[in-house]
């Protein structure tokens, strides 16, 4: 049944779902040859696993590539593997609880709250331009610049500079496709070079000068003798450019083409922006989930639905299946922007669960709320076409008239 699982057919990516639904019903746990990947296909099963201990995202806490029977990454790759392994998403326990205890107290609720006004501004001033244009690319125009602008903005990351920030994002995030190229790989060492050692110059500046931004207060955040090292402040900081934009960009332009193919569900927003926003962005991001499958090694072996996994193997829990599952979603290949009941996995869960999630939450939110009230009759052009990625999964372009 997992053959019709296919990350690397343009049919597949464009619509999974049937596929999904067939492993659900005959395949819940199933060996997938062509990337010697277990897939989980359930909702109940993904949010177990998310949670278990007996599966990590890494192993090197705890066994050596060859005792975990696994190569060794190619040394060419250093740069990008230093700059991820060093991030919140790639590490455990103690290492990982450390480091979010510390990341936690400059990244806080609060602050996040504070940038409302901020969002809201840059989200207008993005809507008000594709007003003035008559239309144009949403994602260019709107999904991708906004993201960016908010996590340069709270980096302090001067404005003349933001525009390195897209194309190093993209680079790097390249190698967490399924088998990427070496080209891939190429590019991704590049973006991971340049863009430690712009943040190490930009943390040094901020040593002698501190300011409000959030590198000033991950330099600050210690417990006792215990602070950020300067590695872990720059994957940290890449991780929340890449993890946040990577998530918004896909979640804008995949829920506007979600909202175009359901018309009846997009006039019932615009007419209850207000009382309807919140829970249709959590249901746009359950529906064309952006973050399709999220990877993790068994530790120990584990029985998944009847099924035995063993140590050494690699788990791929299919979120956009599990946020599909007739088991936990009533009627869930339906658009239901009102539903209340819904615990989706697009922000994972357990440890890992996505810091960044209430920024997110905050950014779309804006953005969705701007194109609504001030571009009422915003229209689709042309069908879209998506992405050939399949683990971040988004559209090209999504072409628009006002």
């Amino acid at each position: 049944m997992a053959a019709k699982f296919d990350p690397w057919s343009a049919e597949f990516v464009a619509h999974p779902y049937d596929a999904y639904a067939e492993l659900r019903e005959h395949a819940p746990v199933s060996f997938h040859e062509p990337t010697g990947q277990w897939l989980v296909a359930r909702h109940q099963d993904v949010a177990a696993l998310l949670r278990d201990r007996r599966l990590g995202r890494t192993y090197t806490h705890r066994y050596s590539h060859e005792e975990f029977g696994r190569p060794a990454p190619d040394p060419a790759h250093e740069p990008f593997h230093t700059l991820n392994d060093h991030g919140l998403l790639d590490l455990e326990a103690p290492d990982h609880t450390r480091i979010r205890r510390l990341v936690s107290k400059a990244f806080t609720p609060r602050r996040v709250e504070e940038l409302r006004p901020a969002v809201a501004r840059l989200a207008g001033d993005l809507v008000g331009a594709l007003l003035a244009d008559g239309g144009g690319d949403l994602i260019a125009a709107v999904a991708e610049p906004l993201p960016v602008a908010v996590i340069a903005e709270m980096l302090g990351v001067p404005e003349s500079d933001r525009g390195l920030l897209r194309p190093w994002s993209a680079a790097i995030t390249g190698m967490f496709e399924l088998s990427p190229s070496e080209e891939t790989a190429r590019r991704a060492v590049t973006a991971s070079t340049e863009f430690s050692d712009y943040l190490r110059e930009l943390i040094r500046e901020r040593r002698t000068r501190p300011g409000a931004d959030l590198i000033s207060a991950l330099i600050r955040a210690q417990e006792g003798d215990d602070a950020l090292s300067e590695q872990e402040m720059v994957s940290t900081c890449v991780l929340l450019l890449n993890a946040g934009h990577e998530a918004t960009v896909n979640t804008t332009g995949n829920g506007w083409w979600a909202l175009f193919r359901n018309p009846d569900q997009l006039a019932l927003l615009r007419a209850l922006v207000d009382e309807l926003l919140p829970t249709a962005v959590e249901e746009l991001m359950r529906y064309d989930t952006p973050l399709q499958m999220f990877e993790r090694w068994v530790l120990e072996d584990v029985e998944v639905a009847g099924v035995r996994i063993p140590r050494g193997s690699e788990v791929a829990l299919l979120f956009g299946s599990a946020n599909r599952d007739p088991a936990r979603f009533a009627d869930p290949a339906r658009l239901d922007l009102a539903r209340a009941d819904n615990p989706h996995l697009t922000f994972g869960a357990g440890i890992h669960f996505c810091l960044g999630a209430p920024l997110a939450r905050l950014e779309l939110g804006e953005s969705y709320g701007a194109l609504l009230r001030r571009a009422p009759g915003l229209r689709l052009v042309r069908e879209p076409v998506w992405q050939p990625g399949y683990v971040i999964r988004g559209l090209k372009e999504l072409l628009v008239e006002v």
